[in-house]
């Protein structure tokens, strides 16, 4: 059985005013300080007003379930000890200016990305499965390609940006796209071709180090894994999970399509572009790129496909019942996006959206 990893991009709010606060450095601290607080377990990001923290790898999803809700109830706690509230938003909805975290690497972040760098406050779900070796590892992202954007539509959980809507579902993955490293890649056929392309690509000084090649899906620099990067933190503790555990099967999917001799389907990194594209902006709540086609389809039909494309996977390793389940749950309740646009039409203002997203990112119900 792949072991499965999550690391979940939290955004630190005022519980007054729900505007995002500058509090990380506290946050963390209230960590070290606290009993089995995780302080091995919450880190830094690019920002001041956010923090991160990444499970252990486990190899059943009730484990991963109870590792995010304690992980999220921890940064709740040390954030409250600190002024904050923790809330799992992938863009503030709120008008932000952030904050640089203190560190040589952000700096140079940010005298060479200049603006790109400056309005870069997102936070993103990032999951993580192991593979036996690099060239598995290799064969598994040339193979998953057009099945990520998916993940992007089902995760989308960031309607509004700088106090307005953004118009998309996902406009996370908009702004994250600007970094240049950032986005879908070509098939690399091999493990060698894979890592002479990062050599290249650091060659250029483009990027400071390997942590920068921000592809939709890499092999990961630290850990015997494949890293899927393309979700927005979500709202509800239990959609990491079916994140989780989808990108489990697609990634044994893929290897077994490799051991088997099926070579991964040739489609061009315009297309993914725009595959990409269109799942930030619709989400679930219009049309998606179908991998299988390469033509625009209703949302719950793609989401359909990917659980049949993942079916025999799901099957082995036990979870078919609990994805079908997720995914129906997901389908009805919808996604975070449209969980905030509901919100603002129920409670009139954005402070309000961001102080019920805080509840709820506990697991705490929401208001009648």
């Amino acid at each position: 059985m792949r072991s499965v990893g999550v690391e979940e991009e939290l955004l630190l709010v005022s519980p007054r005013t729900g505007e995002p606060i500058a509090l990380a450095a506290a946050v963390l601290e209230a960590a070290r300080k606290a009993p089995g607080g995780g302080e091995e377990v919450f880190e830094r990001e690019l920002k001041n007003e956010q923090v991160e923290f990444a499970t252990r790898p486990v190899t059943q999803m009730g484990e991963l379930a109870e590792e995010i809700t304690r992980w999220r109830a921890e940064a709740a706690r040390h954030a409250g000890e600190a002024g904050a509230a923790v809330a799992a938003l992938a863009t503030s909805p709120l008008p932000v200016e952030p904050s640089r975290s203190p560190g040589e690497r952000y700096r140079w972040v940010g005298e060479q990305f200049g603006l790109t760098e400056q309005e870069q406050l997102t936070c993103g779900c990032h999951v993580h499965v192991s593979v036996e070796s690099d060239e598995e590892g290799v064969a598994v992202l040339d193979r998953i390609r057009p099945w990520l954007p998916v993940l992007t539509a089902m995760s989308a959980n960031s309607p509004f940006w700088q106090g307005q809507d953004s118009g998309y579902g996902s406009y996370r993955s908009r702004v994250w796209n600007r970094w240049p490293s950032a986005g879908p890649v070509e098939v690399f056929g091999s493990a060698d071709r894979y890592h002479e392309q990062v050599r290249d690509m650091l060659g250029t000084g483009v990027l400071r180090d390997a942590g920068m090649v921000y592809f939709d899906a890499r092999l990961s620099a630290t850990y015997p894994t494949v890293e899927l990067r393309t979700a927005d933190v979500c709202l509800d503790p239990s959609e990491p999970v079916l994140l989780a555990t989808l990108a489990r099967a697609l990634v044994e999917t893929a290897a077994r399509a490799w051991r088997a001799g099926e070579p991964p389907a040739r489609i061009g990194v315009g297309l993914l572009r725009l595959a990409s594209w269109r799942a930030g902006k619709s989400g679930l709540d219009g049309p998606l790129v179908d991998p299988r086609t390469m033509r625009q389809a209703p949302a719950e039909a793609v989401v359909e496909a990917l659980m049949d494309h993942v079916g025999e996977a799901l099957e082995d390793s036990g979870d078919a019942a609990a994805a079908r389940k997720g995914v129906a749950e997901l389908l009805e309740r919808g996604n975070g996006a449209r969980v905030q646009r509901r919100l603002l039409e129920e409670r009139g203002g954005l402070p309000e959206v961001v102080a019920e997203c805080a509840r709820l990112t506990v697991g705490e119900p929401g208001l009648p």
